[in-house]
């Protein structure tokens, strides 16, 4: 396939990119929201350049590292992939903190269909509002200790490469640690 082009990128805001889950998986990643180009190409965390995949592999959830065109073989590895807000962006600052809210009702009601054994949040931001903790409550990545629709809750940093924070050697420690857990 090849790249798409600044106009069909830009025609994408506002779409949505389709879920890859299914029932009984052993963890469900849920990032912020669909990005213009991943819409554009129709595979999540897309955009090349995103750390999402190299850090997968890095945490060994995929045997290589897989290009984002076999996001929909996750499941056959336990894995799925879903985000918190349905919308594509150019940036995940776009979103209102009301989506992210309506994105938390959306996913209780798939946690609740697929029953995974987890659940992670990419972004501490996007669980922060999305499940209404206080500024002024330290989040941290790793296990909440709380559940969604019975489900455990996990927070993993953000691998788009505006997240400062966190550099790829981090990001595999971090996803490693949640496949371990």
């Amino acid at each position: 396939m090849s790249r798409p082009t600044r106009a069909e990128v830009d025609a994408c805001f506002g779409r949505r990119l389709r879920d890859v889950l299914a029932p009984g998986l052993t963890g469900v990643l849920c990032g912020i929201n669909p990005a213009l180009y991943s819409v554009a190409i129709g595979h999540h965390f897309g955009r090349p350049g995103n750390r999402f995949w190299p850090a997968l592999h890095g945490a060994g959830i995929t045997p290589e590292l897989w290009p984002p065109s076999r996001d929909a073989e996750l499941p056959t590895l336990g894995y799925g992939i879903t985000n918190m807000c349905r919308r594509a962006t150019a940036r995940a600052d776009q979103l209102e903190d009301a989506e992210h809210v309506r994105g938390r009702r959306a996913l209780a009601r798939k946690m609740t269909k697929y029953r995974p054994r987890c659940l992670a949040v990419l972004g501490i931001s996007s669980y922060r509002i999305a499940f209404g903790v206080k500024a002024s409550q330290k989040v941290r990545v790793g296990p909440q200790g709380r559940e969604l629709s019975g489900v455990p809750l996990y927070v993993l940093p953000n691998p788009s490469g505006l997240n400062a924070h966190y550099q790829l050697p981090d990001l595999v420690e971090a996803y490693g640690a949640f496949r371990e857990w």
